[in-house]
């Protein structure tokens, strides 16, 4: 996500900056080298939160990800997210669920890995060799026994968009697992596979419930010409579907439960999905510390609620933020020409 952000920044944005009284010149003042990317190196064993780890006795989940590497009739890739997917897999683990991975094709899909997203726990699912066996064999749908699972979660990619909506594999799954009182979840492109979704009763499972995904405001401002790529942008499919939409801020942590319905609005909201999956199963989520990347989007969400003063309260009581995401903000904001956002935003991010 930032790789294509940042694309789009290196087509402007810093004269852009430089003109907006001298705030470009300030962001890349910054010793942003203070604060390195997550090792490649991490293993398992370097997730804290998954030490003291239950054995896998509360049942099984059920991970969904894209079989569609491309999008149709083009070379411009798709695939499903890797951070979507490695996040909510150990999180889920964390919590005593065993985990298994399906796939509209079965075999290995078509992983995004995006080295600038990376952090601990998706290096440690690239070097997990059970983790990536799982993945490599992933369960064609139509053989997945909806039976065994307390619950599905829909990981997103733009692939997702292609390949999950529509698919009478998955409206069968959803409908047991839902009907079975298991829980359902999604996040980002991913809750494109419940549009075509319907309950034992014909009712459409979207209509009337309270969702989220990946807006038309963070598609467009991507990918320009997301309306001629995309049949439907996924906010405006949701909406026809009868889904109450709710639309939170720009990349940030926005998760929506509407009763056995979970959904996250785009990568940030990963880590929330899934620990709000595991509340909706019954259970308080095992302990974690939030990531930088997590600090980070809380103080752009106290920003975004309270203004700058509310912004610093916050960002004194997390001193690990990310300052790289931070400052990748003030640039989104800067291309949108909010410089006053901008200006505040690369403040917060020196501290």
């Amino acid at each position: 996500m930032r790789r294509w952000i940042k694309r789009l920044v290196l087509g402007g944005l810093v004269a852009a900056l430089v003109l907006a009284a001298g705030a470009g010149l300030y962001l890349y003042s910054l010793d942003l080298g203070s604060q390195p990317p997550a090792d490649p190196r991490s293993r398992v064993a370097d997730l804290a939160f998954l030490r003291d780890a239950p054995p896998p006795a509360r049942g099984r989940i059920l991970a969904v990800v894209s079989s569609a590497g491309m999008f149709p009739g083009t070379e411009k890739r798709a695939g499903f997210e890797l951070t979507e997917l490695a996040r909510a897999y150990y999180t889920f683990i964390a919590n005593g669920y065993e985990v298994d991975i399906a796939s509209p094709l079965g075999g290995l899909p078509p992983m995004r890995v995006d080295d600038e997203d990376m952090g601990v726990a998706d290096h440690a699912f690239l070097n997990d060799a059970q983790a990536r066996a799982r993945l490599a064999a992933s369960l064609p749908l139509e053989q997945v026994d909806a039976t065994r699972y307390a619950a599905v979660y829909f990981v997103g990619g733009k692939g997702a968009m292609f390949d999950l909506p529509g698919n009478a594999a998955i409206a069968r799954l959803v409908r047991h697992v839902h009907g079975a009182g298991g829980v359902i979840g999604a996040v980002c492109h991913g809750p494109a596979a419940l549009l075509e979704v319907t309950l034992d009763d014909g009712t459409p499972l979207l209509r009337g419930r309270r969702v989220t995904g990946f807006s038309n405001a963070e598609e467009l401002f991507l990918m320009k010409d997301a309306r001629q790529r995309f049949d439907t942008l996924l906010q405006d499919a949701l909406a026809q579907r009868g889904a109450r939409f709710v639309e939170g801020g720009l990349y940030l942590d926005n998760t929506v439960v509407d009763g056995r319905l979970v959904t996250g609005q785009n990568p940030w909201s990963t880590w929330s999905v899934a620990e709000a999956m595991v509340r909706a199963l019954g259970h308080v989520p095992a302990p974690r510390e939030a990531t930088g990347e997590e600090q980070a989007v809380r103080v752009m969400e106290g920003y975004r609620r309270g203004g700058i003063t509310a912004a610093r309260e916050v960002r004194r009581s997390l001193p690990g933020a990310d300052k790289r995401l931070l400052l990748m903000h003030a640039l989104v904001a800067a291309m949108q020409q909010r410089w006053r956002d901008a200006w505040h935003l690369q403040r917060l991010a020196h501290g």
